[in-house]
This record gives structure tokens, sequence and C-alpha cells, in this order.
């Protein structure tokens, strides 16, 4: 059997990653994720007549990898942002049930509960769609045999969990008379002050990562994440059955998460928008299309919820809308992110401008002690005509 016979006969049976398992086992955390597209064979470069670094399609003089994306995209599926949505709900959710368990009085208490009961339908959602996401419950519980503070995706698993937890034993026990109602409202308090990093802390972990738009808004996408979880959880519990009072609470609620969500919004685009290629997936194809109906959706939400009128189909209307949007958004962001790590003129772009870890670590010095200067040209050429790299160091403005 030829060689292209059987590259064939892999790609067809395999998921992509053209693994012979006569030859090799796939193992690790990717190994459940199937590959719809495989990567198309790359034939070898000829002799080049133009600087390497400025060779490949689509380059247009700029300096790029032979044309070819520097980072791999993330291998994430649907269950991935579809977590960020449930888990950002259940941590606002948590904390407006706290909220009016303490400050609400009896009129509330109903709220109250519905709240906890949301909070720890959410954690149990979430933690099956990360689960699933990973492929089986033991990679799940690996991530909790320690607790690292210097990494979102340790800390995350440690909120998720302790949140889920803690929520369960406040719905279970909340009303339950001596020390164990105690123990349910103070599981509760504990349930609220984690909620808050739940509804932000995924922002948090993509941020972390080298795909250029991801860390290009890892300041403001956090509050994005948050004040779109508060709209999300103010809207899905006003879709159920609830008194006036509840509803003069929740409409506080959820159009102070609207009107956040829409500033936010913008300051996202705006820090997307600093480096041109870095931003373009927000403008362009499918994940500009799904920002553009993510923020359409929940403009008109708050529109629909600020304008006169009590009727019950306005209100359904603006918590649907106010749904999608927030849901789109997630979806939006993730294949964002992933354009961007396919795109080369993204990551070169971004790095030039001061990004990564000169923006994280705070390393703006050259070898010789002297600051650099962003953004940095790093191709020069010799009086030879032969390419060569250099980097430019300024002395700071006086």
């Amino acid at each position: 059997m030829s060689d292209d016979t059987l590259l064939d006969r892999l790609q067809r049976k395999a998921d992509g990653r053209n693994i012979d398992t006569r030859a090799g086992i796939l193992e690790g955390e990717g190994a459940q994720q199937r590959v719809k597209d495989p990567e198309p064979t790359r034939h070898a470069a000829g002799v080049l007549s133009t600087v390497p670094s400025r060779s490949g399609p689509d380059s247009e003089g700029a300096p790029s990898y032979y044309g070819m994306p520097v980072l791999k995209e993330p291998l994430w599926i649907w269950t991935v942002p579809a977590y960020f949505y449930v888990g950002g709900v259940a941590g606002a959710a948590s904390v407006l049930g706290v909220t009016l368990e303490y400050l609400g009085g009896r009129r509330l208490e109903r709220l109250a509960g519905r709240c906890h009961a949301v909070a720890t339908a959410g954690d149990i959602v979430s933690a099956g769609l990360l689960i699933h996401d990973l492929g089986r419950p033991s990679r799940f519980l690996n991530m909790l045999r320690v607790f690292r503070p210097t990494s979102p995706m340790s800390v995350g698993s440690w909120v998720l969990a302790g949140s889920g937890a803690v929520n369960t034993a406040a719905f279970v026990l909340r009303r339950m008379p001596g020390a164990l109602g105690v123990m349910g409202r103070t599981a509760g308090l504990v349930g609220a002050v984690l909620g808050l990093p739940l509804a932000g802390y995924t922002a948090v972990l993509v941020s972390n990562t080298a795909v250029p738009l991801w860390q290009q808004v890892g300041r403001t996408l956090p509050l994005f994440f948050m004040a779109s979880a508060t709209a999300s959880a103010g809207s899905l519990l006003s879709l159920f059955p609830h008194t006036n009072a509840e509803e003069r609470v929740l409409r506080r609620f959820r159009v102070a998460g609207k009107v956040a969500e829409v500033f936010t919004r913008e300051a996202v685009e705006l820090e997307a928008r600093q480096v041109v290629e870095v931003g373009k997936p927000l403008r362009t194809g499918v994940s500009g299309a799904l920002w553009t109906l993510s923020r359409t959706c929940s403009l008109a939400g708050l529109v629909m919820d600020v304008l006169p009128g009590r009727a019950r189909w306005k209100q359904v209307t603006a918590d649907v809308l106010s749904t999608v949007g927030a849901v789109a958004a997630r979806y939006a962001v993730i294949q964002a992110g992933r354009a961007s790590a396919r795109n080369p003129q993204a990551t070169f772009q971004g790095q030039r401008q001061g990004l990564g870890a000169a923006q994280v670590e705070g390393n703006t010095v050259a070898s010789d002690g002297k600051p650099l200067s962003f953004p940095l040209p790093v191709i020069g050429q010799s009086q030879a005509g032969m390419p060569y790299a250099r980097f430019m160091v300024t002395q700071p403005e006086r």
C-alpha cells in the first residue's frame, strides 16, 4: 500500500490527526475531541526571492511567518461557551439570592429561594458541560489535586467545585431549623462570595492564553462577562412567575446589568481595535456576525425593558432578546479567538505593539538595560542586501 493511500485511509477513518493505531495510541486531554477539518498537506517552499519573513500568501509586505499561522487555534467545542454562559448566570443568581435573603424580608423570600435553585442547577450543569469538553470526569477531578493561585484554570476549577457544593448545601438546608439552618445560610454566603469570580473568571482564563484577541481584551472582557451575567440572571429569573414586589427587584437588577453590559461591550471593542488585525474578527466573518447579533439583541432587550408599559409579552420579549445576546456574545468571543489565532498578522502586530510577555511581565527593557520603544521594528536590510533581525532601542523621552 502506498503512502498516499495510507494517508487517505487514515483521514477517512480517524479524526484528522492521522494516528495509525498500530503504531501509536492517542491519549491526553484532547484525545476525546474530534478534528473536523484536517490540516492540508503543506508542500516544501521553493527558493524565495524576497525576505523570508515577508513571504507567503496575504503578507502584503508585512512581517509574517511564511504566511502560516503562528499558533494552533483552540480545540474547545460548543460546550465551553455554553459553560461560560451557564456559569455566569449561576454566579450572579447566587449573589442576588443571598442579598435578598438578608435584605429583602419575607416578601422576597420565595425569590431568594428561586435564586438559590437557579445557582445550584447552574453549577451542576456547568460541571457537566465542562466535563463533556474534557472527555471524562476523571480529568475534572485531576484539576482539583492541587491549588495553584497563579493559574486561572486551577482557581476556576476550585471556584466551580466549591460553588456547587455550598450552593447545594444552601438550597437543601437554609430553611431547616436550628444548626442545620445556620449551616445552610452560611453556605449561601460562601456561595455568593464564590459567585462573583464564577461570573467572570472564564474571561480571565481565556485572556491568559497566547490567542491574540483574548490577550488583547484581558482588562475589559472580565467586566463584560460579569455585567452580561448579571443581565442574563435577571432576565432568566424574570421569565418565571413572580409578584409585583419581586418584579421591581428583578427589573432593577437586570436593567443595571444590561446598562453595564452596553458600556463594557464598548470598552472591549475599543481595546480590541487598538491593534487592527487583532480586533478584525469582531467585525468580520462568523465571529463578527455573532458579535453583531449579540450587540443588537442586547440593545433591543434593554430598550424594551426601559420603555413605558408593563405588559407580560413585552417583558418576556426583552428577557429572551437579552438571553440570546448573552449566549451569542460567548460564542462570538470563542470564534473570534480562533480566527485571531489563525491570522499570523494578529500575533505579530500585537507583539510589536508591546503586548504579550512585555505587557504581562513588564519586560520592556533590552539586554543592554535600555528601555524598548514600541512598536518594535524587527526587520532590517544589510548593506549587501541580505535581511537581518534587529531591535531598535531608544532612550525614553525626558
